[in-house]
């Protein structure tokens, strides 16, 4: 949840002044017999989660007597699996919640609270609001985020400054510089479209933008005079870009990409221009000179302004877990300022705790970016995500089915702008906030 946050906090995590580190005391051996946690990933990538067996390496020469079995599904079936494990009690002990689901897990029982912990936990003065703040359901905390992550626009330097062009600014302008990158014959096209899995962020980010600070910023589906971003004109001009944006400077197949496919294309030199979390910086560094690309602040709509969000995941605990002193340990290991710096610099999202801030890794370079949107928040206006609606676990399958029947020429933009129109409404309904 963001509520009370302010623009305030992000810069305090990137310029901050703080740069004292604390490291989770190892414990000393025990004599009772050897447990097993068994621990689930969500977030899964093959880097990630080679940096996260080797994080659980250090925890168990710190513990000896705890194993960890590291569970990581493929990432598109990783949230099924988790919530399939759960809904029969497979045994599980730690689990990676997310921001888009924590309200759903957390009203079902699946996880615990875990302020009882946190309370007594020795670095949770350095944990940044933005990073407590993601957690919160009903003012309880159920998991430690492990990484922050804000969007920003990655583009192909060297196609723009051959092309003579410069990043857009605006919504209008990327689809316009787009459709001047594309050229199918030479299987190169603008813009990095994300059509399947995910595809709700651009979506989103789209209408929001079009609505600007017409929108309720602590009520992201919703605008001030209480009627939802999708009931209003602006959405329909935001989707009509949107629908330009696919058919005209898009890769076809791409109505069926998901984060690793939109990622590829840009990397292999297919797409000119990228909307992405920070974790994709690592990625693109492996793969092209860093004169080749270069990043730039998300597009702003109409009154110029983009609505932007600070999300994450984290590690919380089953709630009927068998060992949760054990899983407290690991997650609290694990979140430490120490192992979360290291694994936000080899992973490439913003770190969770404050002291980090000092570091000039994340001051620099394209991290740059994120600082930059933060000192104009009168332009980037930070808004709170719909995390604490239970239906928002489903927004996201909803959304890209419905897209994709838009796309396909199987339905009109106000007939799918209706269906999201009342699915917020029963939202706030169930909520008991709409009569």
């Amino acid at each position: 949840m963001f509520v009370g946050m302010s623009w305030l906090l992000l810069v305090t995590f990137l310029i901050g002044c703080s740069s004292q580190e604390h490291q989770t005391q190892a414990s000393a051996p025990s004599t009772e017999n050897k447990v097993t946690l068994r621990m689930i990933e969500s977030l899964t990538n093959p880097n990630r989660t080679r940096i996260l067996k080797g994080m659980i390496a250090q925890f168990e020469s710190h513990n000896p007597n705890i194993h960890v079995e590291l569970i990581s599904p493929p990432f598109g079936q990783a949230d099924i699996t988790i919530r399939t494990m759960l809904s029969v009690k497979q045994e599980l002990d730690v689990l990676e919640v997310r921001d888009i689901n924590v309200a759903d897990l957390a009203s079902q029982g699946y996880i615990d609270a875990l302020n009882t912990y946190i309370a007594t936990w020795d670095e949770q003065n350095t944990l940044s609001r933005a990073a407590k703040s993601i957690s919160v359901v009903g003012r309880k905390n159920y998991f430690i985020a492990n990484g922050l992550y804000q969007r920003q626009m990655f583009y192909r330097k060297d196609w723009f400054e051959a092309a003579g062009l410069k990043p857009p600014s605006t919504w209008e302008e990327l689809y316009q510089i787009s459709k001047k990158l594309t050229d199918p014959a030479k299987n190169r096209y603008g813009f990095s479209f994300r059509g399947a899995k995910g595809s709700v962020s651009t979506l989103d980010s789209m209408i929001l933008a079009y609505n600007g600070d017409r929108v309720n910023l602590e009520d992201g589906p919703f605008l001030n005079d209480g009627s939802t971003i999708y009931a209003s004109p602006e959405a329909v001009k935001a989707m009509d870009v949107y629908v330009k944006l696919y058919k005209e400077a898009s890769p076809p197949d791409s109505i069926y990409w998901g984060f690793q496919e939109q990622v590829d294309a840009f990397t292999s030199g297919t797409t000119g221009i990228l909307l992405q979390d920070p974790d994709v910086i690592q990625t693109i560094q492996d793969s092209l000179q860093p004169d080749m690309w270069s990043t730039a602040p998300m597009p702003t709509g109409p009154t110029g302004n983009a609505l932007v969000s600070v999300g994450g995941a984290g590690w919380g605990m089953a709630s009927y877990s068998k060992h949760k002193a054990e899983a407290w340990k690991l997650i609290a290991f694990l979140s430490g300022a120490k192992q979360n710096t290291e694994l936000a610099k080899k992973y490439g999202v913003i770190p969770t705790h404050t002291s980090a801030a000092a570091d000039s890794f994340f001051q620099t370079g394209p991290y740059k970016t994120l600082l930059d949107m933060t000192l104009k928040p009168d332009k980037y206006l930070l808004y709170k995500p719909p995390f604490q609606y239970p239906g928002n676990s489903n927004w996201d399958k909803i959304a890209m089915d419905n897209s994709q029947a838009l796309l396909m020429g199987k339905t009109s933009i106000q007939e799918t702008l209706g269906k999201w129109d009342a699915f917020w409404k029963e939202q706030k309904r169930n909520m008991g906030e709409l009569k």
